[in-house]
């Protein structure tokens, strides 16, 4: 039988966890600053007017008509992003750790700011960058971060648990893996962003369980951003829960999931990544349902709206009930997420 043995200095633990009260400090700080800027430019959500799974988004549209007219200001994750940055720059960079998820997390987020920019810009109608730039660009930061990944770092396998010869060795075809998981990650976290507080809570329990990941690997400046990362989020999400007062926008949706993706890949538990993330996964699923559904089925869709939080909205539950019960499943996610981990882990 496998026997863990953790060691972390109180040095280090103090370390960390100060890491994230820091970033719980700085977004609090920033956030009156970007809610004045925010609310004085108009920087309101537009409302979409396309369903993800094709067609018109008109049950969507019944649900949220009264909230986009109370104009909500959008790209918020400006916030927990700047307050990320500053303390990993200053008090927790590590080359072998911490700048791959920094530099995701950063370049991911100017892809998303121009985005949201677009759309708040646009009066007549929900406009942004076009889907196919925007897949291009940023499978370009992807493959740039790969090839990090594969040529700086060293890395040149996978672990795979349970199998005879668990460490695969893929070479290069690495680039190829950490673009789809970190890619596949990014969307389903921006798909999950479409309630009050919703992504906030569900993030935090998914950054707290790499955070206790990374400490058991011995990645301690990983596990410092990690904590930075909740941290932040605890913050924004203060804000963001029912009745929110600002969305954090792809500029955050797409830094935070990009984050993750890549600590999953530096962990090396791609494994894990959709255990942890299961309510990302079933999130998706529920688009690609409906998508293919309408296309095979002449229109018909399996749920009422997606994603899947929606159709629990059309049938009758409050906003804040889907939040909190999609909360409870997040942790509950990511504490089997953990076990399936300790179980799997080598040595």
């Amino acid at each position: 039988m496998n026997t863990l043995h953790i060691t972390i200095t109180n040095h280090d633990l103090l370390k960390i966890l100060s890491l994230g009260f820091l970033g719980f400090i700085i977004s609090t700080v920033i956030t009156p600053i970007y809610t004045t800027v925010a609310y004085k430019k108009k920087w309101w959500k537009r409302q979409r007017t396309d369903a993800w799974s094709g067609g018109t988004a008109a049950v969507y549209a019944r649900l949220h008509a009264e909230k986009h007219k109370q104009q909500i200001p959008t790209m918020a994750g400006l916030i927990f992003v700047i307050a990320i940055t500053v303390v990993t720059l200053i008090l927790n960079l590590r080359r072998s750790q911490t700048w791959l998820p920094l530099a995701g997390l950063a370049g991911a987020a100017c892809i998303g700011l121009i985005d949201d920019f677009m759309n708040v810009r646009t009066v007549n109608s929900v406009a942004g960058m076009s889907a196919r730039l925007k897949f291009s660009l940023y499978s370009i930061l992807l493959l740039l971060g790969g090839w990090w990944f594969y040529e700086k770092l060293g890395v040149h396998s996978i672990y795979v648990p349970w199998v005879a010869h668990n460490e695969w060795h893929v070479g290069v075809f690495i680039i190829a893996l950490f673009w789809f998981v970190v890619i596949a990650t990014a969307i389903s976290v921006d798909l999950s962003d479409g309630l009050d507080g919703l992504a906030g809570g569900l993030l935090t329990s998914s950054f707290m369980a790499y955070a206790i990941i990374a400490i058991v690997e011995n990645k301690i400046f990983l596990a410092g951003f990690c904590l930075t990362v909740v941290g932040t989020l605890l913050s924004y999400t203060w804000f963001n829960i029912y009745p929110a007062r600002f969305f954090m926008g792809d500029v955050g949706a797409f830094a935070l999931g990009t984050a993750l993706g890549i600590i999953a890949v530096q962990t090396n538990t791609v494994y894990v990544l959709p255990i942890i993330g299961a309510v990302y996964a079933i999130e998706t699923g529920s688009v690609i349902i409906n998508r293919l559904s309408r296309k095979l089925r002449h229109g018909k869709r399996v749920f009422l709206s997606s994603p899947i939080h929606h159709h629990f909205e059309a049938i009758g539950w409050p906003e804040t009930k889907v939040t909190m019960r999609f909360w409870i499943l997040g942790q509950i996610a990511s504490v089997v997420g953990l076990i399936i981990f300790l179980l799997g882990r080598r040595g």
